[in-house]
């Protein structure tokens, strides 16, 4: 197989193994962003309302409606600075798989250097992915502390 259509297929592996990370996030991610979506933004979306009060001024209203996004602003940032963090934890460990296709080019073992490449993302996907329930458990557990369950 030439090494063009080899990179093709390796592309085409790519794609189909981003998608399956996606897939996998928001399955794990699905009921977080279901708590964030319906039962926090529905206590935000009841607080600003009350908020509205003709004897309050401009400020009041815009002090008081901002207090009462912050749970949903908080629970929006852990959920990002985690999904920031696993994609930091899998970008490191894809260029560990990326380094060791450079190593075996270098010392001209070609042969079957795609293939490993392929081996080695894999497992590191599904290691990752493995990780993602811990992940969600983490999310939940500081959204939990934050007093809005």
């Amino acid at each position: 197989m030439s090494y063009g259509l080899e990179q093709q297929i390796f592309q085409e592996r790519m794609m189909k193994i981003g998608n399956e990370i996606n897939d996998a996030v928001q399955q794990q991610l699905s009921g977080v962003q279901d708590h964030v979506n319906f039962t926090l933004q529905k206590a935000y979306f009841k607080c600003a309302y009350d908020c509205f009060d003709r004897q309050r001024n401009q400020k009041e209203i815009s002090n008081c409606v901002e207090r009462c996004s912050g749970p949903v602003v908080r629970a929006n940032n852990v959920v990002e600075s985690e999904m920031a963090k696993f994609q930091e934890r899998l970008s490191r460990s894809l260029m560990v798989c990326q380094d060791r296709l450079e190593a075996n080019k270098l010392s001209n073992q070609k042969e079957g250097a795609i293939k490993e490449l392929e081996s080695c993302i894999d497992r590191t996907v599904k290691e990752h992915i493995q990780t993602l329930p811990h992940v969600v458990d983490r999310v939940k557990l500081a959204i939990a502390k934050d007093g809005y369950q």
